[in-house]
């Protein structure tokens, strides 16, 4: 790219040292890889969706991560570890996410709940790699 169309201006406060400053924001996680869902044309940051479901009461831990979807490219898919002796339904949480989230950000609600112990590393991480595949296995059958 060489710069803004008859815009002086903004290509020179876009470029410096030779390099195009776009100021976009992006998420790696520190092994490398992008935890984002891309869903309707929309890049989705799943930790501030974990941090939604982390606010429910009976859930006691969250992952997401997309799903494969016809139309959107990807759906959210929550992977959710209830509290111990809390009960909740896949509708709750969904409706839960959507009260909170409102209209603007709909495509960030998950589309499907998994209750289920969330895969771990030796060191406890969560195995997003797993979840994803999981996710894209649940595709094939729905």
């Amino acid at each position: 790219m060489r710069g803004y169309f008859k815009d002086k201006e903004a290509t020179e406060a876009a470029f410096r040292g030779g390099w195009f400053w776009s100021r976009d924001i992006g998420v790696i996680d520190p092994d490398g890889s992008q935890d984002v869902i891309t869903c309707g044309g929309e890049i989705l940051g799943s930790t501030e969706i974990e941090g939604l479901l982390y606010s429910h009461p009976a859930v006691y831990e969250a992952a997401v991560v997309g799903r494969p979807d016809e139309a959107l490219g990807e759906s959210v898919c929550a992977f959710v570890k209830l509290k111990e002796g809390v009960e909740a339904k896949e509708e709750e949480i969904i409706e839960f996410c959507e009260r909170k989230l409102g209209n603007k950000y709909m495509k960030m609600v998950p589309k499907t709940v998994v209750f289920s112990d969330l895969p771990k590393t030796s060191t406890g991480k969560t195995q997003k790699n797993v979840l994803k595949k999981i996710a894209k296995d649940m595709s094939l059958f729905h």
